[in-house]
């Protein structure tokens, strides 16, 4: 189990952290009736820090950053020496913590994405763990929400008995969420990224050799190219370049940001 203390990469705070590691943070938070704030930032997460000090403040005032994407790790591993063998993958996470909650009797809550894709979440969350209990599930409202909505949604996920709560917006608005309700849930609150709609069916995964190789991305862009060309097209470039220049020593990255001006939650 490795969990070790955050490191800069390109000024965002990551943590030095395994699935066993991120599983018994998890574990551990929710039986405390903890709060806890976490992420899991591929490239995309990441550059969307860097480039917006504003947002830049939200990830590093998290609680646990983890390295979803390979080449986020292999920063870690290259900068740091960091002894992480895989990615701490937001997807496979989520089913390792579902596994988790059944076998201890932890109940679970998701919130993000539409109706449908929940739906198909419950049935195929249900056969595969039959015992797990998922207190509530909430879709998106696409949208921003009032200040009583936030507090509100916070209640209702208090009151459904859930020991932890999964979110599913998208980058970045799912960092903003469990930025912004951090003080609102005792329990920890996950930014699980794509894993919604990978666990419904209703997107397809890369093959777990294209995943090992740092190619997910070009798998997914293929997949939804529409939606995702300008992400990776300007992200990745951008990413390689500022991970090079601080690998050579050429520049170096600070690590406050800016204390967000307004809240911006999306639900």
């Amino acid at each position: 189990m490795i969990h070790a203390e955050k490191k800069n990469v390109v000024g965002i705070l990551v943590d030095v952290i395994d699935y066993d590691g991120a599983i018994d943070y998890v574990i551990r938070a929710a039986r405390e009736r903890r709060a806890a704030s976490i992420s899991a930032l591929a490239v995309h997460g990441v550059m969307t820090g860097a480039l917006d000090k504003e947002h830049q403040h939200r990830l590093n005032n998290l609680d646990v950053v983890l390295p979803d994407g390979q080449p986020v790790r292999w920063a870690l591993n290259l900068l740091y020496r960091a002894p992480l063998r895989d990615r701490c993958y937001g997807p496979n996470l989520t089913l390792y913590l579902c596994e988790r909650a059944a076998k201890e009797g932890m109940p679970v809550f998701f919130y993000g994405a539409t109706p449908s894709i929940l739906d198909a979440m419950r049935r195929n969350l249900r056969q595969r763990f039959p015992k797990l209990v998922i207190a509530g599930m909430e879709p998106s409202k696409f949208r921003r929400l009032t200040p009583q909505e936030k507090t509100q949604l916070a209640e209702r996920i208090k009151d459904s008995g859930a020991t932890m709560v999964f979110v599913g917006l998208g980058c970045p608005r799912q960092e903003v969420f469990v930025y912004e309700f951090r003080d609102l849930l005792p329990m920890p609150a996950l930014a699980v990224g794509a894993a919604f709609p990978f666990i419904a069916g209703e997107v397809r995964q890369a093959p777990r050799w294209i995943q090992d190789l740092g190619m997910e991305w070009f798998f997914r862009l293929c997949m939804e190219p529409r939606r995702l060309w300008r992400r990776y097209v300007y992200l990745n470039p951008a990413y390689v370049t500022l991970l090079t220049l601080q690998l050579l020593g050429l520049r170096s990255f600070d690590t406050r940001g800016v204390s967000p001006s307004s809240e911006l939650l999306y639900g």
